[in-house]
């Protein structure tokens, strides 16, 4: 018996026939639950003969509401426990928010699967008492939410007469602490994140990439398995969709080069237009009052040639067997060099001052 297969739980229908039981690891928070059953039932569909059990935990990020994000110093703040289920066997594959997961993974684990992505930009929620205002018309010195450093430096450059506090919590406890007490005047979240739970009519206003651009890979899911299980990669990989793959493997390469995370504000927009990948990149000092930005774009025509080997072809953590091999390695040369081109100019100071700042915080 092969590993994965000792992987893989067996039942038996009624019918006599045999399915596999696929065990998928997940936060406990609704968001997460919401994310993972989506993905449950796309796989469901494709594989009608695949059981599927969903086992929810929860992460360090979780468990640390009263602290910011930047300031716990741990990579893997949404994804560590979830990766322990999956090196111990205990699931079979983890479903994360894109975002979540580190431009460099533990060693024996890939992407296996980015699914086709939601609208990735960042959303104004207004106190109610605020309706029908937005950034541009709030009173000036009024507060606004934000847990994202990345948020906070850009808006700070686009809306100087706004102030911007730290908010921590899931969506339904940031959304709480909004509405049930005069702390802030809005808050910023992510447009995916309020679609998938229902709550598109608290959104006030989208930010475009003029007023905020997004986090690597915001909007998109992630399908992480063991990079061994050969026939569980096959099987997630028609979950792939090429042009968020595309993006998203240029947007993490430009992360990686830069050696950023959440501790320092670098932000994206990607776009694919017939065959030209853009990407715009841009690097923000904490008070963004420095920032370096950038575009550049390059061809990612499909073509038919495909990935064979899952380990040697793993791009910045992602293992895509079905998209051009051809494609994906120009998509993760146009984010190291995007990144090389915003080093060149200076983002590196920018960046090691923005480290320095936070940690004295």
């Amino acid at each position: 018996m092969t590993e994965s297969e000792k992987n893989i739980s067996i039942s038996q229908e009624g019918s006599g026939k045999v399915g596999r039981v696929i065990r998928m690891g997940t936060r406990k928070s609704q968001l997460a639950r919401i994310q993972t059953d989506s993905v449950a039932f796309t796989l469901k569909e494709i594989y009608p003969d695949v059981h599927l059990e969903i086992v929810a935990m929860s992460t360090i990020g979780d468990k640390i509401l009263d602290t910011a994000l930047s300031k716990i110093g741990e990579k893997s703040l949404f994804t560590k426990e979830l990766e322990n289920a999956l090196e111990k066997n205990e699931v079979d594959i983890v479903v994360h928010s894109l975002k979540d997961l580190p431009t460099s993974l533990p060693p024996g684990f890939t992407i296996g699967a980015i699914l086709q992505r939601e609208n990735p930009h960042d959303a104004v929620v207004l106190h109610p008492k605020n309706a029908g205002l937005t950034l541009d018309s709030l009173p000036e010195k009024s507060v606004i939410g934000t847990s994202s450093l990345r948020r906070a430096a850009q808006l700070k450059r686009r809306f100087p007469q706004l102030e911007f506090e730290n908010i921590r919590g899931n969506l339904n406890t940031r959304l709480k602490k909004l509405d049930e007490k005069e702390d802030y005047a809005a808050i910023i979240l992510a447009a995916a994140g309020l679609k998938r739970m229902g709550w598109e009519s608290r959104i006030s206003q989208i930010l475009g990439p003029e007023d905020c651009m997004y986090a690597v890979g915001q909007g998109a899911l992630a399908v992480e398995v063991r990079a061994q299980d050969k026939d569980i990669l096959e099987m997630v990989s028609v979950l792939h969709h090429p042009d968020t793959v595309l993006r998203c493997i240029s947007e993490r390469a430009f992360l990686k080069q830069l050696e950023g995370g959440c501790s320092v504000p670098v932000a994206v927009h990607t776009e694919v237009k017939g065959s030209m990948l853009y990407l715009t990149g841009a690097v923000c000092s904490l008070d963004g009052a420095d920032c370096l930005k950038d575009t550049m774009k390059i061809s990612v025509e499909l073509d038919n040639k495909v990935n064979e080997s899952a380990q040697e072809f793993a791009h910045v953590g992602v293992t895509a067997t079905n998209v051009s091999s051809n494609a994906l390695e120009a998509a993760e040369k146009l984010g190291v060099d995007l990144a090389n081109v915003l080093l060149d100019k200076g983002a590196k100071d920018i960046l090691a001052t923005a480290r320095k700042l936070n940690d004295a915080r």
